[in-house]
């Protein structure tokens, strides 16, 4: 039976759904089922979620887990008596920051991801309009203000990786994709020599690539593991060749190879 998991929350859910499940991929022969209750920031909804926590643990017969970012002392004390077992982000670390900072907290419902406290929100969004501007080789012209451009083959994972660096750290990346004439002449495009200093190359095993390739266009030359062979060879040998920089990104995820990324290249968060 799958293990019942709520991330409570008095705003959007994202901490308590981010520092939970970061958790819980420590126990991968578990199975959960996870439901996120959000904006619990009165007593009525405080009351309302308990009741639904405790239905559903009878339901299922065994104690759900909660995660709580519930900021109001009073809600989590409601909140906490749902028969669950409880497990409070903010309560826990609060007390112990304020007396390594001296300071007593000042709680405010919604402040972790208000728009408030992010100083540089516009600037992370120029980013992703930029990432969305110059994705796959669309367009060269503003790759001057791009901190990385990722090259590779089509579905090594270039545009959400560029996505995810500008919308996260505000960096300003573009991908190019190596076409067949490209991969034919064992070439790095001309448009990319001006800006080879900020190239980075992504590559992948070939039978994943044929994969991935298999559930976009079944059965096609694209997704043969023919075709994905030659393409990823010739990929390596352009970036070996030009002395790119390169991250075999097969196993990894998006925020895997984004932060990868970030550490061999010394690029800084602007946010």
């Amino acid at each position: 039976m799958n293990r019942i998991i709520f991330f409570v929350s008095d705003s959007t859910g994202i901490t308590a759904e981010t520092l939970g499940s970061a958790l819980l991929t420590q126990f991968q022969d578990d199975q959960f089922d996870t439901h996120t209750l959000r904006y619990v920031n009165t007593e009525d909804k405080a009351r309302s979620a308990a009741e639904t926590i405790r239905r559903v643990g009878k339901d299922y017969g065994t104690a759900p887990i909660i995660f709580s970012t519930l900021i109001d002392r009073e809600l989590r004390e409601i909140v906490s008596e749902c028969g669950g077992v409880f497990l409070d982000f903010f309560g826990s670390f609060i007390e112990p920051l304020e007396n390594a900072i001296g300071q007593r907290a000042s709680p405010t419902i919604g402040r972790s991801h208000s728009m408030e406290t992010e100083v540089h929100y516009s600037d992370r969004m120029d980013a992703v309009n930029f990432a969305l501007t110059n994705d796959d080789g669309v367009s060269t012209r503003q790759y001057g203000r791009a901190e990385i451009v990722l090259v590779g083959v089509s579905r090594t994972g270039k545009t959400p990786t560029c996505l995810y660096l500008a919308l996260h750290y505000g960096i300003y990346a573009a991908n190019y994709p190596l076409t067949e004439e490209d991969l034919n002449l064992a070439r790095l495009p001309e448009p990319l020599h001006p800006h080879r200093s900020k190239l980075f190359g992504l590559t992948i095993d070939p039978h994943r690539l044929s994969e991935i390739r298999g559930g976009r266009r079944p059965d096609s030359r694209y997704a043969s593991l023919q075709q994905c062979r030659f393409e990823v060879a010739q990929a390596e040998t352009i970036f070996q060749t030009c002395h790119v920089p390169r991250l075999n990104s097969t196993a990894m995820s998006v925020e895997e190879i984004a932060t990868s990324l970030m550490n061999r290249l010394g690029l800084k968060r602007h946010t």
